[in-house]
């Protein structure tokens, strides 16, 4: 059974009318397949899927990406590589399930893979931890990015999770710091690394697998420091208005290309990547050869210089926000409130330190009193 987001009732009405028509038996007096009913309908569901998939705004994109259905690391690494041998452990503590990686040949060259795996039913994603890596997972990564540098060998990255995990166990083994060392490790290879986010990019979970020479991204894929009900919940104190922080945080493809916090886009097929597995696995197969062709041909200085000037450069011609944070009366006004003390104590600045002198004087005066 298919899922449909809210947006897609119309989409689901068609598709069921569809099946409906290719499954004469099942509706009483029908014998034969109406072909050109269903093409007709068939006809109907792309334009209608391209026209709703062409404006979505950055709320549903949040929807799109965070779709059940959705295409997840594990699909990617079985399919879009060769004699992968995956490899376990962080040597300190254990395995962590959120995290596929290992050794893989991809067009007759090897490569280190690391990829988040949510998961694809209920049982999985509760093994995988929902995506969410733990301390282990990442110091895992850090320790295969070490092998891959050692011996020269590009390191592809998956990003698919919510965010690092939360837990208390994962706080007291030092989930921070792992992040942060994975972060300086992924800085300072000397060999090529790309980054694909495929659906979630969650902060700081995300960034410690994506600081790379080039980040590439699906169409309805996000990347974003928190989620936009937890931004809505702390800068408008509603956790409804997550089209508004959605909006405001920049989180779409296209938002995060004009801003170069991404590399490129890879196009989804319309519905979403999920509705046509093999066409997204083609363009991400084509996407990934010509970037890495692009950065193999580099020293390894160059290729270090290269992801340091990429972070360097992010930011320094446009801010993120343009203001969008600061439109809502909510969170405006606050800032206002403060700015008007401020200016406040400013004028009144003088009287201020007359009634401190005073008040000290009289202080003075009533100690003197006691012990006099």
């Amino acid at each position: 059974m298919k899922n449909y987001l809210k947006f897609e009732n119309e989409i689901k009405n068609i598709e069921a009318e569809i099946d409906k028509l290719k499954d004469p038996f099942n509706n009483e007096g029908i014998s034969t397949v109406d072909t050109v009913k269903i093409d007709k309908l068939q006809s109907d569901l792309d334009i209608k899927l391209k026209k709703i998939y062409s404006n979505l705004d950055a709320w549903q994109t949040t929807l799109v990406a965070r779709h059940e259905e959705r295409p997840k690391s594990k699909f990617f690494i079985e399919n879009l590589f060769h004699n992968f041998f995956p490899l376990s452990g962080d040597r300190l503590f254990g395995e962590d399930k959120s995290s596929i990686a290992g050794l893989a040949n991809f067009e007759g060259n090897s490569v280190m893979v690391i990829g988040q795996e949510k998961g694809d039913d209920l049982d999985s994603r509760i093994k995988r931890n929902f995506g969410m890596m733990r301390p282990e997972g990442y110091r895992k990564s850090i320790r295969l990015m070490k092998i891959a540098d050692k011996f020269g060998l590009p390191v592809i990255t998956f990003i698919d999770t919510p965010g690092a995990y939360p837990g208390v166990g994962a706080e007291e083994r030092g989930q921070a710091e792992a992040i942060a060392k994975s972060i300086e490790c992924s800085l300072s290879l000397g060999v090529p690394n790309i980054s694909i986010i495929i659906g979630e990019g969650g902060s700081g979970g995300a960034i410690a697998l994506a600081s790379s020479n080039k980040i590439l991204m699906f169409q309805n894929a996000i990347y974003s420091v928190i989620s936009p009900e937890g931004c809505a919940s702390i800068l408008w104190r509603d956790p409804k208005k997550t089209l508004e922080a959605a909006t405001a945080m920049k989180l779409t493809s296209k938002n995060l290309l004009e801003l170069k916090i991404i590399d490129e886009i890879i196009i989804e097929p319309s519905g979403g990547a999920h509705r046509n597995r093999d066409e997204i696995l083609s363009k991400l197969k084509e996407s990934l050869i010509r970037n890495l062709n692009e950065l193999t041909i580099m020293s390894r200085q160059e290729i270090i210089n290269h992801r340091k000037n990429k972070f360097l450069n992010i930011g320094r011609n446009q801010t993120i926000s343009n203001g969008d944070l600061s439109s809502d009366e909510l969170f405006s006004g606050k800032v206002n409130k403060i700015f008007n003390v401020k200016n406040k104590i400013k004028s009144k600045k003088t009287y201020i330190f007359g009634l401190i002198v005073v008040t000290l004087i009289l202080f003075l005066l009533f100690i003197q009193s006691l012990f006099g």
